[in-house]
């Protein structure tokens, strides 16, 4: 419902029924305001302007305002020192609410402010072989939800999970795999087995440095297009996806585009 306008209106009635006329209805709305507190109402209306327009004290006013706001929406009115609380009837302006929603169904607060156009929205988007953070949890579900309102105000929402499944941290998970991986165990639960071995790859590597360097190696072999490199990479990205995908359709979230990293590779230039 458009509750603003119903307490412009009973506002700018108020003061015509009073003889006081003195203040148009889009001044009303740039004074109205939102109380900090729900217990002071859910507008509130300062009453500064009108008192130079009218020569009284502003409470005063509120408190001649107080008695003359009548609306069926508004279950009462409060003139707290120069201010003009307004409540409404909660359980009236539910009903009218509830109402349009069963009549609209799915409809319901649709716009067509959008027009079809584009809105790319960037969410989600975790790192190949390690665990699905809180971090991409906020960025999936709230990115989610800017869809959804993208689409319900006309709007095309293109959601894209920009996955980060390239640089040197696969050619360090390469070489932590084929010294200690255990592929039945990467099979059998790929994101902890995966993330354990690259976990270890830095431990030992601050021992023995030279491992780095096999790090940047095979990741120069991956990025030359090596056949062992590229199968590995391609591995070790399915059965993250595929895990990454459990946990979207516990959500309820699809996606326009997983084309991560990788993929803008051969287009940098």
């Amino acid at each position: 419902m458009k509750s603003k306008e119903i307490v412009i209106s009973a506002i700018h009635q108020a003061l015509d029924n009073m003889n006081m006329d003195v203040m148009k209805k889009e001044k009303i709305e740039k004074l109205l305001e939102v109380p900090s507190q729900q217990k002071m109402g859910d507008y509130a209306f300062p009453c500064f302007q009108l008192s130079k327009h009218l020569q009284k004290a502003p409470h005063a006013i509120a408190k001649d305002l107080a008695g003359n706001v009548n609306d069926k929406y508004i279950d009462h009115v409060e003139a707290v020192g120069p201010y003009l609380n307004l409540f409404f009837d909660k359980q009236l302006m539910g009903r009218e609410v509830i109402k349009v929603i069963l009549e609209k169904q799915e409809s319901y607060a649709n716009l067509a402010i959008g027009h079809g156009e584009n809105v790319t929205i960037d969410l989600s988007s975790p790192n190949i072989a390690k665990p699905f953070s809180m971090g991409h949890l906020r960025s999936t579900v709230i990115g989610n939800a800017l869809a959804n309102i993208m689409e319900k105000c006309g709007f095309t929402p293109i959601k894209i999970n920009h996955i980060g499944d390239w640089g040197t941290q696969f050619g360090k998970l390469m070489v932590a795999y084929k010294l200690w991986g255990d592929e039945d165990k990467v099979k059998a639960d790929p994101i902890k087995q995966l993330f354990m071995l690259y976990t270890r790859f830095h431990t030992e590597s601050e021992m023995n440095p030279e491992l780095d360097e096999q790090g940047r190696t095979w990741f120069k072999k991956l990025e030359d297009g090596d056949e062992e490199a590229l199968s590995l990479w391609k591995w070790f990205r399915d059965e993250s996806l595929t895990e990454f995908e459990r946990i979207y359709q516990l959500l309820g979230i699809e996606f326009d585009s997983y084309n991560g990293e990788a993929f803008y590779n051969d287009k940098m230039a």
